[in-house]
């Protein structure tokens, strides 16, 4: 089976040895990556200090029926914005279908309907995002960076965040005990 060229709709993992401390561990979902770059909203971190529950606060929107759920750290580019990751039962104006996998929104819109109990079934709320420029990530893929996988939506919304790396790591059959920082060429 080929490669895909791009890889929009599938999880980016770091690799051990990755060399920023910035992405130790991470779990990227990658929402957009074709001959211009890159983006993905990471789910291997947590926010410290801030629920979602304050964060609506502070946009002064009625907390209503959202849960008082973590909010991942989506990435060091822009972590003033906010993201929510999620699936395709709910759609805004500026919504963005993922790949048919997830959806993708930034828009005051979407924190008012998880308020308000007309939300997405499943989300994921995140600030900040990671991006690459273009052929940056591929070079990065290169240099044995990161490690591309499918996942799934039980990685996405159900897995807790302290072990979804591994699971990650382990649905696509690769037990990260094996894994090492060191690597040559052949």
């Amino acid at each position: 089976m080929e490669e895909p060229k791009y890889l929009t709709g599938q999880l980016l993992l770091a690799m051990p040895g990755i060399g920023d401390p910035r992405f130790e561990k991470a779990v990227i979902a990658m929402c957009s990556h074709d001959d211009e770059g890159a983006l993905g909203i990471g789910l291997g971190r947590i926010v410290p200090r801030i629920g979602f529950h304050e964060l609506l606060r502070q946009l002064e929107i009625p907390v209503g029926e959202a849960p008082d759920v973590a909010i991942h750290l989506g990435g060091p580019l822009d972590p003033q914005r906010g993201f929510i990751l999620h699936s395709l039962d709910w759609g805004g104006q500026e919504s963005v279908s993922v790949a048919g996998r997830w959806g993708l929104t930034a828009t005051l819109d979407i924190l008012r309907a998880i308020a308000e109990g007309r939300g997405p079934t499943r989300w994921i709320a995140a600030l900040g995002y990671a991006g690459w420029g273009a052929g940056q990530l591929e070079e990065e893929m290169c240099g044995n960076g990161w490690f591309a996988t499918p996942g799934s939506d039980e990685l996405l919304y159900d897995c807790d965040v302290g072990s979804r790396w591994a699971s990650a790591f382990q649905s696509a059959g690769i037990d990260t005990r094996l894994l090492t920082a060191d690597f040559g060429t052949a």
